[in-house]
């Protein structure tokens, strides 16, 4: 225990007090930016948290359907709350305020005297008062825990409804469909997102939303919740006639600011609801601050997590002593629902005199765009007053930075929403415009100045830029407009980012792979030949091997292909760290029949090998020496097994439930698609290693949306993502397709993986390929499915000869006496390599290390098969 001094004692009684009622995102970015700030060397903060968890990311919230995790939404860095002058309180919210008293009292009874004291409390879902509104079964969207609960109760469900089409009421009925459901969004307003949106951006956002298959009922008031002899959900009646049946209601129809602690406490509040603060965010009591949605700024609630940071931090300047000041916020927003890209920003319905607004509309690729121009100034040049985006949204950016004042607006903007023509140019705009202290980051503050004060600091990848800049780590809707910032910076110093593939090649492999595409090159020296220098080397060796094999699908270990491979192809095996290899046959969707796995543990018998399952529902046999290995695969290839290609840069396995065969929540028969996949494409090269699942069920059992590529079964078909990940940096992959039948989803994947095996650089998975890929999963979409480079057709040709020429590697090893000459261990002679020892444990053989004596039990691996 640490002995106090006198003047430790004198400090601590001169501490003070911050109370935090609430540990939302607000709430928690208040505690980051004071304990960045140094508050905690006079103040003790201590926090209390009326959920189970500390704060989390609600703007993601939506992400835990398709696979993250309570912990990965957490917005808390490990032991922050372990830092001296720090304490929260979890499962226990602040009920009372005793302004006199100057202290609080918890749920749990906790009484804490504070010296300043802030109200983060938030919102709450509102609920329209309506009969049987809490029946089983309703539910409200606004926590981990709703989620958990609605994602549970739906498992029991065939319909779901939500009631509001706004912002969360979207992402409610997204996360409905993807829990397998019929799904019906009911809007009271005409029209869907009527806050953001004008008519004509609601009408294309519906189609949209209708085109995924949720049906969209606007201008529908909802009167009653219908239940069934049990007392749960059974329908919805309107005023307007005709009942809906479902089994389920998400109440999404906005929020309403939870200001009740404040008005018992006798603090100001507004006619409609919450705290009235001043610009200072402090309330009616000077020692009490309000942040967030609970606060009443100028007659207007900010439900934007961008404004409640934006308050966090005016709050901690004045409780520090500092004259910070909010007077309000942007409210511009760019967001996507379903895939579907809905921005709005600046004063989207601006009416004003001299306003004008410009729309174009394609009603046969759903795109809606809307500007409003300000009134003409001295020279008749407009500016940008505001807009509306849906459908396509990659001008959000610059029209933002226009009508933030921080670009300059072009003579003709309204060229901007009109697609190009070969009679106009494109208005000459870009980052190079914005001013330095042009706003990027509005959750962090941050402007573009400090982007380009990290880029020349060194900074040269957009990680680097988040963690220096926290610029991307709020919602992340700015991480393009960063990127555009740091290469724009990076030329201007004239650096210039090479992505040859080696030494030897000036070109990338994306443009190496077109070049022996197209030219019809069959061997390493021709293209070296033609279009590099020197004797190549251990980088572009393999990588050309692997674009050989993946156009030509010949054998690997025929002629000068031979001499090209990696450790693990020389041999068809994985080298381990004995000196040994491994043993993987393929077992197509993890479905093995009783004989191949009697011949399997046969073989390990016979042979001394080490048997493992593995994650990828295959079984691994360890400790072949290189002699052993034809006569192994002589024995497997007898039993109808083929090789895995676990050696290989190319198709693992595809991963698959029982399905509806066996599970009773399986509504598709994913072990048949599972097998067929990987029939398909077993030995596909690639520039890295591809896996891939197949779930019979939303419940996901296969973690296929951990995969290269993943199928989810629903009851209307098949969903189909793809770029996920499940190694040393796990990325959950994105849903490219849904509701598909059998034949689409084998032509997207025939797309998808061929485009991949021609763009991607050397060793990259495809989560890094989508991560890097201009235009992410949206460009991907365009490729794979719409065809905007015409190039489908090529892509399908490919795989389809790929299917058409394979082989099994190892069947053609053992058929081929000249190619089993290369398995042995000495040039000169047919001993085995003495250095291979084994000792038992746990019944089974592993490598010796150099301190144990062998087992002479294992001794006799040695001799010759």
């Amino acid at each position: 225990m640490r002995l106090l001094h006198w003047t430790d004692m004198a400090s601590q009684q001169d501490r003070r007090t911050l109370v935090v009622a609430g540990n939302g995102m607000v709430g928690h970015k208040l505690l980051e930016i004071l304990v960045e700030r140094g508050a905690t060397a006079e103040w003790d903060l201590v926090t209390f948290c009326e959920e189970r968890r500390p704060a989390y990311d609600r703007v993601g919230l939506s992400s835990f359907f398709s696979g993250t995790s309570a912990d990965e939404l957490s917005m808390v860095a490990e032991g922050f709350f372990d830092q001296l002058g720090l304490t929260v309180h979890l499962s226990d919210a602040v009920v009372s305020i005793d302004r006199a008293a100057g202290e609080v009292v918890s749920a749990q009874g906790r009484r804490v005297a504070y010296d300043a004291l802030v109200l983060a409390t938030g919102s709450y879902p509102f609920v329209p008062p309506i009969a049987g509104n809490d029946a089983p079964g309703c539910f409200v969207y606004r926590t981990i825990d709703d989620l958990e609960a609605i994602r549970e109760y739906a498992a029991g469900c065939q319909t779901g409804a939500v009631v509001g089409g706004g912002l969360l009421g979207l992402e409610a009925a997204n996360a409905l469909r993807n829990l397998g459901l019929t799904t019906h969004v009911v809007e009271f307003a005409d029209r869907l997102m009527p806050v953001q949106v004008d008519d004509g951006g609601g009408s294309v956002l519906r189609r949209r939303i209708e085109d995924l298959g949720v049906a969209v009922h606007t201008g529908m008031a909802t009167t009653e919740i219908l239940a069934d002899e049990a007392g749960h959900v059974a329908g919805m009646r309107f005023k307007e006639g005709d009942d809906l049946p479902v089994g389920m209601v998400v109440f999404s129809a906005g929020i309403r600011p939870r200001d009740q602690l404040a008005r018992d406490a006798g603090l100001a509040i507004g006619e409609r609801g919450g705290v009235v603060v001043d610009e200072a965010c402090r309330t009616s009591d000077p020692r009490i601050f309000a942040v967030g949605e609970c606060a009443l700024y100028a007659g207007r609630i900010f439900g934007l997590v961008s404004p409640g940071y934006q308050m966090a931090r005016v709050a901690a300047d004045r409780i520090l002593g500092g004259e910070a000041t909010f007077t309000g916020a942007d409210m511009s927003t760019k967001l996507k629902l379903m895939g579907i890209d809905v921005a709005s920003f600046g004063d989207a319905f601006a009416t004003g005199e001299g306003c004008e607004a410009i729309t174009y509309r394609d009603p046969v690729a759903n795109v809606y765009k809307r500007l409003v121009l300000g009134p003409p100034d001295r020279r008749g040049d407009r500016a940008v007053a505001g807009g509306i985006l849906v459908g396509d949204a990659t001008v959000y950016q610059t029209l933002l930075q226009m009508c933030r004042g921080d670009m300059p607006t072009p003579r003709h903007p309204e060229e901007l929403i009109f697609p190009a023509s070969s009679g106009s140019a494109t208005p000459a705009v870009g980052v190079g415009a914005l001013s330095p202290a042009a706003m990027v980051c509005s959750c962090n503050n941050v402007d573009k100045g400090t982007i380009c004060a990290a880029v020349a600091a060194g900074c040269d990848n957009v990680g680097a830029i988040k963690k220096i800049t926290k610029a991307g780590t709020g919602c992340g809707g700015c991480v393009p407009l960063v990127t555009d910032i740091m290469r724009d910076e990076q030329r201007k110093a004239g650096i210039v980012v090479l992505n040859t593939l080696c030494e030897h090649f000036a070109y990338s492999r994306q443009e190496l792979f077109d070049i022996v595409r197209v030219s019809r090159i069959t061997s390493f020296s021709e293209v070296l030949t033609a279009h590099g220098t020197g004797e190549g080397c251990e980088i572009c060796k393999p990588a050309v091997a692997s674009m050989l094999a993946s156009l030509a699908n010949g054998h690997i270990l025929d002629g000068e292909q031979a001499a090209l491979q990696d450790t693990n192809d020389h041999f068809l095996a994985n080298l381990q760290r004995d000196g040994t290899y491994s043993v993987v046959p393929r077992v197509p969707g993890g479905e093995i029949t009783p004989d191949q796995l009697i011949a399997l543990g046969e073989v390990a018998k016979e042979f001394s090998l080490y048997t493992k399952i593995t994650g990828g529902q295959r079984i691994d046999l360890f400790g072949a020496r290189v002699d052993q290995l034809p006569h192994i695969w002589r024995k497997l290839i007898d039993a109808g097994m083929e090789s895995g290609h676990a050696y290989g840069k190319a198709l693992r396995t595809v991963k698959s439930c029982v399905g509806q065969t066996w599970c009773r929540y399986g509504v598709q028969d994913s072990t048949a698609l599972a097998i067929d996949l990987e029939l398909r494409y077993r030995g596909l090269r690639a520039p890295h290693k591809l896996k891939g699942a197949v779930s019979g069920c939303t419940r996901e059992c296969a973690e296929a949306q951990g995969k290269d590529f993943g199928v989810i079964a629903t009851e209307r078909g098949w969903n189909v993502y793809v770029g996920g990940n499940g190694g040393m940096r796990p990325r959950h992959a994105e849903l490219l397709a849904a509701d598909l039948d059998r034949e689409a989803v084998f032509r997207y994947l025939d797309r998808f993986l061929m485009f991949y095996v021609r763009t991607a650089d050397r060793l990259e998975r495809t989560s890094v390929w989508l991560d890097k890929l201009d235009g992410g999963i949206e460009y991907l979409r365009r490729v794979v499915i719409d065809d905007v480079l015409g190039i489908c057709a090529e892509l399908e040709a490919d795989m389809a000869r790929h299917v058409e020429t394979y082989e099994c590697e190892w069947k053609a090893v053992v058929d081929n006496p000249e190619r089993m000459e290369r398995f042995r261990t000495f040039v000169n002679s047919d001993e085995p390599d003495p250095n291979v020892v084994f000792v038992t444990e746990r019944g089974q053989p592993r490598p010796a290390y150099f301190h144990e004596k062998p087992d002479p039990a294992l001794l006799a691996i040695g001799a010759k098969p």
